[in-house]
């Protein structure tokens, strides 16, 4: 063909001949030759500036179909057994095409995670794309990165996200997949480190623009791969649900058992109700009921949802959004207990003393309808004599009596002295848009306690029932510090004037009697955060070691289905224990219960950890705006690279680098967690008050960076920089460290810390 083709001409060609895409190959098709190559060339360089073609290497294919031989990465089985596969070089605009896997008697059996090298070919079927013949299994599980694509002429950089990572990967120019300058991106280990020393990577998904306002819970949930969509089969059955009805269930429809939850609650699935006890064997005592959704007769053992919830753990909460372990359909629809509307629940009646000593209980399969859907802000204005028209007509009957008896159980919580930490909860305010309008600390209102305290008592109370049943569930464990954590608690007490007597069985009231020693002075909240730190991480187990911090011996969640599949499998337990249904725990339930005990330990830190971040992230955004500003806070940390701060106005925490502590050399004492400056002697400690600088504050990685400018009062004395010096440390050439003399009389204070009391 002497003339030249067409772009729709080249775009068919390229379509049915996927393997024949270099330039010499589409000017061969049509018959192009000489000086009319120099127009392909043009006409191709247009169709790639348009979008419609991306040049790999010397060959041009359509960005909107995968090649012909692909990597894919295998998902989990759907309910009909089908195998289908995530295309990880896919960048096209479009919607990302579905590949079924298609193999053949002599593969070997794959597995979700696994990473295939497969033949695709294109298919017309209703349900997928294409169809994969397996080549080879290529590896799985490749090591992740999230981060901000920096476009070069040849490929790019990624910039990491984490703030604990500094070093850059590179990209090579066909592995980008489509990825644009400035766009947060996420990638995986390609091999080993290329020519610039950087280790090498491949983009496999675009996720936009980092600075939009809603992008900062989007990068935690990327980076610490919590899933956020919901297989298509999982929605499927959820929607397909329907609400149960009173058959085989106690009906509690006329009991108002009111929800009490925060006002932006997404789900409601606890409910509560109180009145004094009319028995005469227990004069002043109280009767309470606490109601929770019956998640397990929707979401049943061996489900495409039960398998779901069991791999996401538990819901993750971020300040614009919530990545839920149930589909909408059950977590804000038939699993929440909404006003007026008829709701499956499992409820525990609870008999408790005047002293707030739980005397009996026991747990009925119910069917429910809320009176009234309140928060906690509404109610404690209510008890404190400014009702609105939600609770007016419900104080007598309703929020009196459920406050009589909390005052009960407030008894038997001094009594029993669970860990009473003083540690205020930051909540992240934003604007519709997005964008953070403020940094507040969450109020701890008596309404919040009461919920605490019934909740708390229901738990136990489903532990004591399984218990006392045999049979088998999941404990919340929490046992006590470590001897090691304990001593750093003493030596953080002690150089505070306090003490934490030794040589006892710990107790949680030791604790807080150094806690309530400390309260209202200026190391009160350094000794809250060293107590928090000496305390070992709780976690589930189907072993009951006992829950240290609440000082109970056993211990179970059982009041939130929809968030935690923990009391997913203790509502099951239940169910078997008393014989209500067929939908209790399975014989897979009972034989996986230690690994999925450590799964949703995991987890929950997953979630706990991301969380955090996003948290840092938001506070860092808020404060990029005020870089230069000085702020005063308490040194909350130690390290070998600088000193941690906590800032009293938002308790965002921040760095001071070493080149910013002073013109001297600091020594790194880990044994005391202490720094000390090689000239001067200023020994930097946890808990100095200090005034810093903002210096920096970046939102996409949460990292807040400060330069100290007064350390108790005082500014830090300075020490004799020389050029010569470690960089950023700014000691004197030479220089490696205190003089002999000053390290030994370090280490001396360190030895004795004991002060006077103040």
């Amino acid at each position: 063909m002497s003339q030249l083709p067409t772009k729709s001409q080249i775009l068919d060609w390229i379509a049915a001949n996927p393997t024949l895409t270099a330039k010499r190959d589409i000017a061969k098709a049509f018959g192009i030759k000489g000086a009319a190559r120099i127009d392909l060339k043009r006409l191709l360089k247009e169709l790639e500036a348009e979008g419609h073609l991306e040049k790999r290497k010397k060959t041009y294919r359509d960005p909107d179909r995968l090649p012909p031989v692909s990597v894919l990465q295998v998902k989990a089985p759907n309910a009909d057994g089908d195998l289908f596969a995530k295309p990880l070089e896919w960048h096209g605009e479009g919607v990302e095409p579905i590949v079924l896997v298609v193999p053949r008697a002599s593969d070997p059996a794959l597995g979700e995670g696994d990473r295939i090298l497969a033949r695709l070919q294109v298919v017309q079927e209703e349900d997928h794309n294409y169809e994969a013949r397996l080549i080879r299994r290529i590896g799985t599980n490749p090591r992740r990165i999230l981060g901000v694509f920096a476009k070069r002429t040849e490929g790019g950089r990624i910039k990491p996200v984490d703030k604990g990572a500094d070093k850059e990967w590179q990209v090579a120019a066909n592995d980008v997949h489509g990825a644009k300058d400035g766009e947060l991106v996420e990638a995986e280990l390609a091999g080993p480190k290329g020519r610039m020393g950087l280790p090498r990577a491949r983009i496999v998904e675009r996720l936009g623009d980092p600075t939009a306002p809603r992008a900062v819970s989007l990068i935690a949930i990327h980076q610490h791969g919590i899933p956020d969509d919901f297989p298509d089969e999982v929605i499927a059955e959820a929607d397909a649900m329907k609400p149960a009805g009173l058959s085989g269930r106690e009906d509690l429809r006329d009991m108002p058992l009111i929800t009490i939850d925060p006002a932006d609650a997404r789900d409601h699935d606890d409910a509560c109700y109180a009145h004094a006890d009319d028995d005469p064997k227990n004069p002043g005592g109280h009767i309470v009921w606490v109601a929770i959704a019956d998640v397990a007769c929707y979401v049943r053992p061996g489900s495409a949802l039960d398998h779901e919830a069991r791999k996401r753990g538990n819901s993750s909460y971020f300040p614009d959004r919530v990545v839920p372990m149930l589909p909408d359909r059950l977590s804000g629809d038939l699993c929440s207990l909404h006003e007026g509307v008829p709701r499956a629940c499992i409820a525990v009646r609870m008999q408790i003393s005047a002293r707030g000593e739980k005397l009996s209980h026991r747990f009925v399969r119910g069917l429910m309808r809320s009176p009234a859907s309140l928060h906690y802000q509404e109610v404690q204005d209510g008890m404190d004599g400014r009702p609105n028209d939600n609770v007016a007509e419900l104080m007598d009957p309703v929020i009196r009596p459920l406050y009589a008896a909390y005052a009960a159980l407030t008894k038997a919580r001094a009594d029993r002295q669970p860990l009473d930490l003083d540690l205020p909860e930051r909540r992240v305010e934003l604007s519709e848009e997005g964008k953070v309008t403020s940094i507040n600390f969450k109020d701890r209102l008596d309404a919040h306690k009461l919920i605490e305290e019934f909740m708390i008592l229901a738990n136990v109370a489903a532990a004591e029932t399984l218990i006392a049943k045999k049979t088998p569930l999941l404990f919340r464990v929490h046992e006590e510090p470590p001897p090691e954590k304990l001593n750093s608690l003493r030596e953080t007490a002690e150089s505070a004037g306090l003490t934490l007597a030794k040589g006892q069985v710990l107790k949680t009231a030791h604790l807080n009697g150094l806690l309530h020693a400390a309260a209202g002075t200026e190391e009160s909240e350094l000794i809250n955060i060293a107590t928090l730190r000496s305390m070992t991480q709780a976690y589930y187990s189907p072993k009951n070691f006992g829950h240290f911090g609440l000082a109970l011996q056993n211990y179970a969640h059982f009041t939130s289905p929809i968030r935690r599949y923990s009391d997913l499998i203790v509502h099951r337990g239940l169910i078997s224990a008393h014989g209500w249904g067929d939908d209790g725990l399975s014989h897979v339930d009972i034989d996986k219960l230690e690994p999925t005990a450590t799964h949703i330990s995991d987890t929950e830190r997953r979630s706990m950890i991301a969380e955090r971040d996003t948290t840092d992230r938001y506070l860092a955004a808020f404060l990029s705006e005020r870089v230069g500003e000085e702020f005063s806070g308490r040194v909350s940390g130690i390290a070998r690279f600088g000193a941690f701060v906590k800032l009293d106005e938002t308790g965002a925490d921040g760095l001071i680098p070493m080149r910013n502590l002073g013109r001297e050399y600091f020594h790194f004492d880990a044994n005391t967690a202490t720094l000390m400056g090689s000239d001067t002697g200023l020994t930097i400690t946890i808990g100095m008050r200090v005034t810093v600088r903002l210096t920096e504050a970046a939102p996409v990685t949460g990292g807040i960076a400060l330069e100290l400018l007064e350390i108790n009062g005082e500014k830090p004395p300075q020490g004799h920089r020389n050029g010569g010096g470690p960089r950023g440390r700014g000691g004197p050439r030479g220089r490696s460290g205190p003089s002999k003399r000053k390290l030994v009389k370090s280490k001396k204070k360190a030895a004795k810390v004991s002060r006077k009391r103040r």
